[in-house]
């Protein structure tokens, strides 16, 4: 019996030849002016064989930054470093979409453009530590509120992104609205305590995630982008007091748009992305409001990923560390092969060791 994986499916105007997708991986390698390595070509080259790549959260200015060596698509010569990447996908049959992040409060000063605090829908600090440019960590900073003007800004650094990623030769453009980032606050009662038009009731919530998808579908059409949410988990200790009560609401308000895709991150419990205890599994709900195909994201393995196709909870699934360790994952997971072993020490920074060194099948044992 085949494996649906392995089965074409179309997201809007993007046609996957599997439906096994390599999820957004922050490697933290960017070289000076967070611009992508030189090595980043080869790296997402060879693993065009998944039937679509969600490049490594890119920052879309540099107010949006949270994470040392992290690169961004707000100035050409960022375009110029994603224009090798995207031409080396291409031209081994591939697709690539570029996520578009902020980071909100989950930043410090040092990163700020202007060395003021961080900004946030309110100033609430994350919970945990943040990492310095130098790779040592600090307790999070308490962020400054974005005024209505502010958010206004910040919503055409999304458009001018968005605009940076086509000229980079993108094949579309994800948003980033998940892991307890900028749009997640904004969703969340816990990070959230606004008293004007963006806070409050889950309609104002939701709005600042409606504006900012809005705006990129100005620039790409709705059948190429995507969004990521992640409604149960607690990064960085954003969470919702009642999940399903704003992101089933959420997924609904994005299908009039007719999105290429929803991303969704709902781990399998004991892994690192399960909800946090007493939180809902809402994939299929959110699956159904949502209108479109669903994209599951959270420790998947080639068992569960086929599990949760088969119960309804995804149309697709994206893995990232089996694709990270493995740029033949398609291949391995078609033949049963064994699996490379990741080597955690070199995920973030770094040069070529852990990064485009993973052997492929034909070259185990030659």
């Amino acid at each position: 019996m085949t494996s649906p994986l392995f089965d074409p499916i179309e997201l809007g105007a993007l046609k996957l030849k599997n439906r096994i997708v390599m999820a957004p991986l922050t490697r933290s390698r960017a070289v000076e002016g967070e611009v992508p390595n030189p090595l980043a070509p080869e790296y997402y080259g060879q693993r065009a064989s998944v039937g679509l790549i969600i490049s490594e959260a890119t920052q879309i200015s540099r107010q949006g930054q949270g994470y040392p060596n992290t690169p961004g698509i707000f100035t050409e010569a960022q375009v110029q470093g994603w224009k090798r990447v995207t031409d080396a996908v291409h031209a081994r049959g591939g697709l690539i979409v570029a996520q578009l992040w902020h980071v909100g409060r989950v930043s410090i000063a040092a990163y700020q453009p202007d060395g003021r605090p961080a900004v946030a829908p309110s100033a609430i600090a994350a919970e945990g530590n943040a990492m310095k440019e130098d790779f040592t960590m600090v307790p999070f900073e308490t962020p400054r509120a974005l005024t209505l003007e502010e958010i206004q800004g910040v919503i055409a650094d999304y458009v001018h992104a968005a605009e940076m990623a086509k000229k980079a030769g993108f094949d579309g453009v994800e948003v980033h609205g998940a892991n307890g980032y900028l749009i997640d606050q904004f969703l969340k009662d816990g990070s959230n305590q606004r008293d004007d038009r963006y806070g409050g009731s889950v309609e104002n919530r939701l709005r600042f995630m409606l504006e900012v998808v809005s705006a990129v579908v100005a620039v790409w059409g709705a059948d190429r982008v995507g969004i990521r949410l992640s409604p149960s988990n607690g990064s960085n200790g954003t969470r919702d007091s009642d999940p399903a009560a704003v992101f089933v609401p959420a997924a609904a308000a994005l299908k009039p748009f007719g999105l290429a895709y929803l991303h969704l991150i709902e781990g399998e419990p004991g892994t690192a992305m399960a909800p946090w205890e007493g939180a809902p599994l809402l994939a299929a709900r959110m699956r159904e409001a949502f209108g479109g195909p669903l994209m599951l994201n959270g420790g998947l393995t080639r068992e569960t990923a086929e599990k949760a196709m088969s119960e309804g909870r995804a149309d697709l699934v994206s893995v990232g560390v089996p694709v990270l360790a493995n740029p033949d994952l398609v291949e391995r997971w078609k033949t049963n092969a064994p699996l490379n072993a990741p080597d955690r020490a070199t995920f973030y920074g770094g040069g070529a060791k852990g990064y485009t060194d993973y052997p492929f099948l034909e070259t185990v044992g030659a």
